[in-house]
């Protein structure tokens, strides 16, 4: 049995959530694990970011994101309204998480009270999670003949980078 971690980095933009379709870095990392039969998690650990598995759709916007991720962010815009103003329609950031967020030096976490106005972003992620668990059969990804994995940063505050986690746990060929 052995177990594999890998990173992958990406770059989101500002304005608008940003999607990646992930398919094949994931593939790729259980090309290099060298396991033939076993799991495949594909995580983040960023609180407004998810991990989703669904249909790749080949029409594209002019931002290139698939039409089927246009038409979740057209429902997700319906349930889960852009927070743009403080206490609006959010409660949340309350003035504790503010006086939190101010003391933060991490220069990917600027103290600026308007880039913690992102609670839509942390709803829609948590309504659609965290991460994907597939399996791995002879060395293949169980994705079907359509399925894609998708990572999709929603805080549209500002640009970031980003990780995603692929961990692989099976046994060897």
């Amino acid at each position: 049995m052995s177990t594999f971690f890998k990173d992958i980095k990406l770059h989101t933009v500002q304005g608008r959530p940003s999607y990646h379709r992930i398919t094949d870095q994931v593939m790729s990392a259980i090309e290099e694990s060298n396991i033939k039969n076993g799991i495949c998690l594909v995580q983040t650990a960023h609180t407004t970011c998810s991990v989703y598995f669904d249909e790749y759709m080949h029409d594209t916007n002019y931002f290139g994101d698939d039409y089927l991720t246009v038409d979740i962010n057209h429902v997700l815009d319906r349930l889960v309204p852009r927070q743009t103003t403080e206490n609006f329609p959010y409660l949340s950031p309350g003035p504790k998480h503010i006086a939190y967020g101010m003391k933060k030096t991490d220069p990917d976490y600027p103290a600026e009270k308007w880039s913690m106005l992102n609670t839509d972003a942390h709803i829609r992620a948590d309504l659609l999670g965290s991460n994907v668990t597939l399996g791995i059969k002879d060395g293949q990804l169980m994705n079907g003949s359509v399925g894609s994995i998708y990572f999709v940063d929603f805080d549209q505050t500002r640009e970031r980078n980003r990780t995603v986690n692929i961990i692989l746990v099976g046994d060897d060929k």
